[in-house]
């Protein structure tokens, strides 16, 4: 598939709605609602032939992601990933099926990133606070950074089990959770006969056909202007997930604290304001626009130069763009 870009800074594509809100048009029956799961703002957004059948199909998709937000959340103390966390280093927990195949795919991009990605940041990650504007002090940072390491997770896929080998170890799945989620959402509405769609989970979003003839225009933030477009793009059957250090971050002392942190220090990562992952699937964008944004503008294109598939575009620390070999080539004239 080829996509175009342009650089054009433009007005949001799709604002942010604060509650629920249904929109359908007399004629089109486009549905659209909102709502706040998974730590984020989640949309959904679907062609109908038919309103009350169309608003079910989002009512299903909804209740879908919520569930798996009661099971993923590793800050609700009743969610199936906190039992892990508080067991897991004890003796092997048997779990869903669904957090096995997640925490698989995880480690699978671990070793394929000798370990940029790493879902057990949160060893770390548990101890910032980007509200109130906290971070761990030297003496807990090096502490706990020791405890980063995917490959002290063991994890028995026939089984369904997980087991920690080094006791200090958390994992917090919100680097791939709501790319799996968003999945979930779009295969409930190909089953119940959704052709065109789109379901967005803060960064991630995947688009099920086009709007009518023409494709989906999704628009990358431009991280340091929160109201305009770094890129606009078409698309059709794909997804695209975006990790910036816009999302959740404090600046302290002129240094930007932000949540997508480098496993090897624990710190936030430098060099990137962003990076935006195309694919077909949004388990894989998601887990993948991290690793791009931790690997950095060179590494990182090079990994997704080996994936057939797989764009990338990356906003560097100065705020330029750098896009991925295939992608690149598209944009030409």
């Amino acid at each position: 598939m080829k996509f175009s870009a342009t650089g054009a800074f433009q007005s949001l594509f799709i604002s942010t709605l604060l509650s629920l809100l249904w929109v359908g048009a007399a004629n089109a029956q486009w549905l659209k609602a909102s709502r706040t799961l998974m730590g984020t703002q989640v949309s959904v957004e679907i062609w109908s032939e038919d309103i009350v059948t169309g608003r079910d199909a989002i009512e299903k998709v909804f209740a879908e992601i919520e569930r798996l937000d009661l099971m993923m959340n590793p800050w609700n103390v009743e969610s199936e990933l906190a039992r892990i966390n508080r067991e897991a280093a004890l003796h092997p927990v048997t779990t869903t099926a669904e957090i096995i195949t997640v925490i698989d795919k995880a480690l699978y991009y671990s070793r394929l990133s000798d370990g940029a990605f790493d879902i057990s940041f949160a060893s770390v990650g548990q101890y910032y606070d980007y509200r109130e504007g906290k971070s761990p002090d030297a003496k807990k940072l090096a502490s706990e950074r020791e405890n980063i390491d995917f490959r002290t997770i063991e994890l028995d896929v026939a089984d369904s089990t997980i087991r920690y080998t080094k006791p200090g170890l958390q994992i917090d799945l919100g680097g791939i959770a709501k790319g799996y989620a968003v999945d979930r959402g779009i295969g409930i509405l190909q089953e119940l006969g959704i052709e065109s769609a789109v379901i967005a989970a803060g960064g991630d979003s995947r688009i099920l056909g086009s709007m009518a003839d023409r494709p989906r225009i999704i628009g990358i933030r431009h991280p340091r202007k929160k109201n305009e477009h770094a890129v606009l793009m078409p698309l059709v059957d794909t997804a695209i997930s975006t990790s910036g250090d816009y999302e959740r971050y404090f600046v302290k002392d002129g240094i930007r604290f932000h949540h997508i942190l480098e496993p090897s220090t624990g710190e936030a990562s430098r060099g990137v304001q962003s990076a935006s992952v195309i694919a077909a699937y949004a388990l894989d964008t998601d887990a993948l626009s991290t690793t791009v944004f931790v690997l950095g503008v060179e590494r990182g294109l090079e990994l997704v130069n080996r994936l057939e598939g797989v764009d990338a575009i990356v906003i560097d620390g100065e705020g330029k763009l750098h896009y991925s070999q295939e992608l690149l080539l598209s944009t030409r004239p």
